[in-house]
């Protein structure tokens, strides 16, 4: 180990290594490529911080003046980045090394200007890091070593094409190592394509379960999932707590739901921003909060003191997540507790998720209001302000109280201010542990005695439970709790009811016991036998579906109703002639004929005579004579209203405009 770091350890008051900075130190892993998993809270980033120190140093004890950077750390969240960074700031402090972070959120104004007055470590998270080799703000090209850290969620969030990017503009020639709680087959090949001969690292306690870490699974009602959270925040009282949830939304609910109950409670999601997540960590570092809300944003490397209780108030979706939601606590030798919020819908999925951890932990119902105020007086009664001496300052005003009251008085006083400081325990609806963890209880047991009685139809007439419970209600004067069991037989069908309205249910279907529809009830002695479900087959009777339409006998009153078809004429097809003329096509040639020859009919527009204002023909027009001029006149040449001739084509000029005099 290079001196610089290891004064840099003393300092900080590391007196031994864990297991895995231990490996990752040993001596024929000095220009391997690692893949190392350990359990949380093990010290992994100080574990890489040491495992990279001869790559980037060489022989040297202490940096040279910052130029391009020597060394790459990435990190799937905001906060991981920034604690990564703290922390190799001060493991490097001595050596004087220089620190740069790209982190999205931040200006990237900054950054730009950090990373061209040099850097020799970057840690950065996958987005913000492509963009600024995008935008040729970073260069690669000396890279010594790259390390991923919580390689797997890197890939859950999606930043396999980031990654992909960044490795290929980071030179061939480089030491590639990955650090993961958790080494799942998504890892394994990414370990593959990136790193050359890799050698796995694991520890021993890795696959044991946490022995600093105690689980615990609370059985509670759905409607007081809540109500439980308020209660072992309460028992326990941790100096930091950190409450998961699984949506936004449940972190905001949740967050409202704590403050208005007094808790000092700070929420940490995706859609804040990065100045506001920063503010709230640091609310919890600082004390000036005791909760914090928030989703799987904060489950990986976020490493905030005296954090002893962990709540999961959703379950989370696998394993995995469970065991870096837990690995929040119990860190650095320090005790936690990992407690599972379980509602009854959700057991199955608890118990998968804990066997695949691995993890056995201990069912039991939430803390009640009883426990939680029992556990306050034994707190009250163990506070080491009882021992301490009482100063000179202090004196004056004990001697003034006991003046003025008496020793109980004081004590009921202290008392209820104490008690006014504290959010009241919530009232739960118990479950037993035993009869949550193992199976659903006999509902025989609880429902009571009853009395079976049967009706005649079963699946071979239809009839189903949902229309026979309406029908015993409405019938029998009682209500669906009173109802136990229906069995449905091919031909007969069964129900129970309390043994408490029997009685009631009898005097509503009157002495002769029946029920609807003149539906006959009959009471049986003991419980039916269950027969196996077998379709029934028997044919049903064939309907008739066809709608059949009444034709109305009566004459129809409007011409739509006639449901006799109408005769219509034919109609009269029109073609124009050579010389666009129209000419009927059923009209016989003797008809045409009647036509004098040398007639024209001209319907150009007649000069005006002063004499008449009726329009004459043409004077070149002969005068008809005969029967063809009698039959023209009264035919072809018929004067219309307005002063036109009317032919047999129907032409009607209209009547000409006057000109001006």
């Amino acid at each position: 180990m290079k001196q610089a770091l290891a004064d840099a350890l003393n300092k900080r008051g590391y007196e031994t290594l864990t297991p895995v900075q231990s490996a990752v130190l040993a001596p024929e892993l000095a220009e391997a490529d690692l893949l190392v998993s350990a359990q949380t809270g093990s010290g992994k980033t100080v574990g890489f911080g040491l495992a990279i120190a001869d790559s980037l140093l060489g022989n040297l004890e202490e940096f040279g003046r910052a130029n391009k950077p020597l060394a790459l750390v990435i990190a799937p969240t905001r906060e991981l980045a920034l604690q990564v960074k703290r922390e190799l700031q001060w493991l490097y402090a001595e050596a004087r090394a220089t620190m740069a972070s790209c982190v999205g959120g931040m200006d990237m104004r900054d950054e730009r200007r950090s990373l061209d007055r040099g850097a020799h470590i970057v840690v950065a998270t996958p987005g913000r890091l492509r963009d600024h080799i995008a935008r040729g703000s970073i260069d690669l090209s000396e890279i010594r070593a790259v390390i991923l850290d919580e390689a797997d969620e890197m890939l859950d969030l999606g930043f396999k094409e980031d990654l992909e990017f960044i490795l290929s503009h980071a030179p061939e020639i480089r030491r590639t190592l990955m650090f993961s709680a958790t080494v799942p087959k998504s890892i394994a090949h990414l370990a593959k394509s990136y790193q050359k001969d890799s050698v796995r690292v694991s520890t021993v306690a890795e696959k044991s379960q946490h022995s600093d870490i105690e689980y615990r699974a609370l059985g509670v009602a759905a409607r007081d999932t809540e109500n439980a959270i308020i209660n072992v925040l309460r028992f326990y009282e941790a100096p930091n707590a950190l409450v998961f949830a699984n949506t936004r939304v449940m972190v905001n609910r949740l967050t409202t739901r704590l403050s208005n109950r007094g808790f000092s409670v700070v929420s940490l999601s995706g859609e804040l921003s990065q100045t506001e997540r920063s503010h709230a960590l640091q609310a919890m570092r600082d004390g000036r909060a005791r909760i914090c809300v928030a989703t799987d944003v904060a489950a990986r490397g976020i490493d905030l003191p005296n954090l002893d209780l962990v709540v999961h108030a959703e379950l989370p979706t696998n394993y995995e997540i469970l065991m870096h939601r837990s690995g929040r606590t119990g860190r650095a030798g320090r005790k936690g507790i990992s407690v599972l919020i379980v509602p009854p819908s959700a057991r199955r999925k608890a118990e998968r998720i804990l066997q695949g951890a691995k993890v056995v932990a201990e069912w039991a119902a939430p803390p009640s209001a009883d426990e939680v105020k029992a556990k306050d007086r034994e707190r009250l009664m163990a506070d080491p302000a009882w021992q301490e001496e009482i100063s000179p300052k202090e004196q004056s005003s004990v001697d003034e109280l006991l003046s003025h009251f008496t020793p109980s008085q004081i004590a009921v006083a202290y008392l209820r201010l104490y008690t006014a400081k504290q959010s009241a325990p919530e009232e739960l609806v118990a479950i037993e542990s035993k009869n949550f963890k193992d199976s659903k209880p006999s509902r025989a047991d609880d429902f009571g005695p009853t009395v079976w009685f049967s009706l005649p139809g079963g699946r071979s007439t239809g009839t189903v439970p949902g229309r026979l419970l309406p029908m015993i209600c409405n019938s029998g004067g009682i209500t669906k709790h009173d109802i136990g069991a229906i069995k449905i037989h091919p031909d007969v069908s069964y129900f129970e009811i309390k043994l408490a309205k029997v009685e009631t249910f009898k005097q509503a279907l009157g002495p002769d016991m029946t029920a609807e529809d003149d539906v006959v009830v009959t009471q049986i002695d003991g419980s039916p036998v269950d027969v196996p479900f077998e379709r029934s087959k028997s044919k049903k009777p064939w309907v008739d579906k066809k709608i059949k339409v009444n034709v109305p006998s009566s004459p129809p009153t409007d011409w739509n109703d006639d449901t006799k078809p109408k005769l219509r004429k034919p109609k009269v097809s029109v073609r124009k002639g050579s010389q666009g003329k129209e000419r009927s096509e059923h009209k016989s040639g003797s008809v045409e004929k009647n036509r004098l020859e040398g007639i024209v009919e001209n319907f150009k527009k007649k000069p005006k005579s002063k004499s008449s204002k009726s329009p004459k023909t043409s004077g070149n027009q002969s005068s008809p004579s005969g029967k063809n001029s009698k039959n023209l006149s009264s035919t072809t040449l018929r004067k219309s209203k307005r002063g036109g001739l009317v032919g047999k084509h129907k032409f009607d000029p209209g009547k000409p405009k006057r000109r001006p005099a």
